[in-house]
């Protein structure tokens, strides 16, 4: 028994000192109190760390298909009104979305930023007074209003009953309207009178757009855009200006849903026109991002990075369209954002690394200070130091 007793002692890879041999100094207590310290902070972060979610980033190649593009904005043009200022957008696959209306809300705000009126897009309902009817006659008390739409009727049985009716007739047909007061259902809505009513006022319009998942853009610019010989145009004549001040400041501007972390690089940001005219141009790479939350919740969204160019109207040159254009291309590159938590085991070992690290480095320098202290201590003794 003595023998196998003897051997197992033998094995030991932890010889032990007899106490004997101890010695306790006060740069021994020293270090081992900064240790403990030491250890307590980097275990009191390590089990933060533990109890908290932490995020995993990966790229992937994006193969999703048939899919829709969310973009919301929040845009004041403080020097444009808002029965001049139109939406449109249009993407690469060919569709095109002029005039943009539905969910789309638009504020009148007047030189400080006051809101005057608040209302859905358009000039408004008209004022049915004894108003020309298509057959060149006035209405009378028992027949019906049909308005002409002078010369743009798809058919013999269009119907143009207000102002808006008819430059939409207009800009289906890629014409512009050039005079309104021409116009029986313009001059009876008062839309010139309207137009310079807001002079001097600004708009404030926000909402959002569903286009495809393909590169596209869309701007914000003065009067109803139409095509005109494959070209995409605006009519500005029945403005009657030369210039519009397109100043604007983006409030937000996200493609996709908010999550956690993520950073809208254009909300907040202003711009101030200092030339007559010219346009404004936004050129975004949009990075398709799917956030993942510690509970298994998945958001569909989107990053996306900027870079802007300014385009005056220069004299000699092909006159700019004035407005501010929102260019935008996708990445074909996913980012992927996981919330997960460390595991147990993860987190035993990193403790354990942290006791046995410091205890190490510790050990090493109480070592050092020792033997240097013993060292000086006997040359002291034998002289060589008065």
């Amino acid at each position: 028994m003595d023998s196998i007793i003897n051997r197992l002692r033998s094995l030991d890879a932890y010889p032990k000192i007899n106490e004997d041999f101890y010695s306790r100094t006060l740069s021994g207590g020293l270090i081992t109190l900064v240790s403990s310290i030491v250890m307590l902070l980097l275990f009191i972060s390590e089990l933060i760390l533990y109890l908290h979610a932490v995020t995993e980033t990966k790229l992937v190649v994006d193969t999703s298909r048939g899919e829709t593009l969310r973009i919301n904005f929040d845009v004041t043009f403080p020097a444009l009104p808002c029965s001049i200022l139109s939406l449109d957008a249009m993407d690469i696959s060919g569709e095109q979305h002029l005039d943009v209306r539905h969910d789309i809300i638009k504020k009148r705000i007047d030189a400080h930023g006051n809101v005057i009126e608040e209302r859905q897009d358009g000039i408004g309902a008209p004022k049915i007074e004894n108003p020309l009817q298509r057959h060149g006659g006035r209405l009378e008390h028992n027949e019906t209003y049909c308005g002409s739409c002078y010369g743009a009727e798809a058919s013999d049985d269009d119907c143009c009953n207000s102002c808006e009716e008819v430059r939409e007739a207009y800009r289906k047909k890629g014409w512009a309207l050039s005079n309104p007061d021409m116009i029986d259902q313009c001059k009876r809505e008062g839309f010139l009178q309207r137009i310079k009513e807001e002079e001097g006022e600004g708009c404030n319009i926000y909402g959002f757009l569903e286009v495809n998942k393909v590169a596209g853009n869309f701007h914000f610019a003065p009067g109803k855009s139409f095509q005109q010989s494959n070209v995409h145009v605006h009519d500005l004549l029945a403005f009657q200006k030369d210039s519009f001040n397109i100043s604007h400041k983006i409030n937000r501007l996200t493609f996709g849903d908010y999550f956690p972390g993520v950073v809208n690089p254009l909300d907040g940001v202003q711009w101030t026109q200092e030339t007559p005219s010219g346009m404004y141009q936004y050129f975004i790479k949009v990075v398709p991002t799917v956030y993942t939350d510690v509970s298994g919740h998945t958001i569909q969204s989107n990053q996306f990075s900027v870079t802007e160019h300014f385009r005056s109207a220069e004299a000699g040159r092909l006159q700019s369209l004035p407005g501010v254009f929102f260019f935008y291309d996708l990445s074909p590159i996913k980012v992927t954002f996981t919330e997960e938590h460390v595991s147990f085991l993860h987190f035993l070992t990193s403790v354990c690394a942290i006791v046995g690290g410091v205890f190490t480095v510790s050990g090493i320098l109480d070592s050092f200070i020792y033997h240097g202290q013993r060292a000086i201590k006997k040359k002291m003794e034998i002289g060589k130091f008065s």
